[in-house]
């Protein structure tokens, strides 16, 4: 492991901060990556074979039946209509998932993938459990959730994590406008939050939210920035600050400062 960071494998080489493009041999991870999308996209055109992808797909049946084993696979099961678009998620697909799983070896690479689908789906599915005791449940819609559905939860997590790890890289949205990697990040937050104004589907927005910024924190490491033991220290201080006001008002006790006028206040 490099750096310490446990989702980086030792396998991989430096990227530059650039796409490998689509020449040289394509990595058997991805292979299968794509293979698995492409293959159960393709069955829920046949009425023999829908049940299996539609068994597979995250939905209120997560807490309302225990079909807990759609919090694992739901990423992995090809969405949308057989068009152009499509084919165009699968190619950027492609090309993030290929730089990504270079940086991070094969180990790294599925173990943030499946680390951030299931924080991701764990977290969409307690948001539905709340929206079922304030309003009642319902049936299970087939549109409920449709944002992090299959190719859209793996490409909101590769290209979280490409942006992670090359900010400073360029990057042409749309191929057409130049804008650096790290924007991405908040682009996905805004795309996101227009599927949600379309499909009211506040589940599924809040789960790509959580996945972009889980991607973003285990690669730059949690332990490293501390943040959890920072905001334990500041909810402490707020406590003890609340505390001794308390104390002031309810036993009458008042604070003088000493001769230099420094803090630490002196009880009487």
């Amino acid at each position: 492991m490099r750096g310490g960071n446990p989702f980086q494998g030792g396998r991989g080489a430096g990227l530059g901060g650039d796409f490998m493009g689509l020449s040289g041999p394509v990595p058997r991870d991805l292979w299968i990556l794509l293979g698995v999308i492409f293959g159960t996209f393709t069955l829920q055109f046949f009425q023999a074979t829908a049940w299996l992808p539609a068994l597979l797909r995250l939905t209120p049946l997560v807490w309302r039946s225990g079909f807990l084993w759609q919090l694992a696979t739901y990423p992995f099961i090809g969405m949308g209509a057989p068009n152009f678009w499509f084919v165009l998620e699968l190619l950027i697909l492609f090309l993030f998932g290929r730089s990504v799983l270079s940086r991070l070896g094969s180990r790294g690479f599925w173990k943030l993938l499946l680390s951030a689908t299931l924080v991701a789906g764990v977290v969409a599915a307690l948001v539905g459990v709340l929206s079922d005791v304030m309003t009642g449940p319902g049936p299970p819609p087939s549109s409920s959730l449709i944002l992090m559905q299959g190719q859209r939860m793996v490409l909101t997590i590769l290209i979280a994590a490409f942006a992670t790890m090359n900010q400073h890289a360029t990057i042409l949205l749309f191929f057409v406008l130049p804008i650096q990697a790290r924007w991405f990040l908040f682009l996905e937050i805004l795309f996101a939050f227009l599927g949600f104004l379309g499909t009211h589907d506040l589940a599924g927005f809040i789960g790509l939210c959580v996945a972009v910024g889980f991607t973003y924190g285990a690669l730059t490491g949690w332990r490293r920035q501390n943040w959890v033991r920072r905001a334990r220290l500041r909810l402490q201080q707020q406590w003890l600050s609340l505390k001794l006001k308390w104390m002031r008002k309810r036993r009458g006790i008042h604070v003088v400062r000493d001769d230099d006028d420094r803090p630490g206040p002196w009880l009487h």
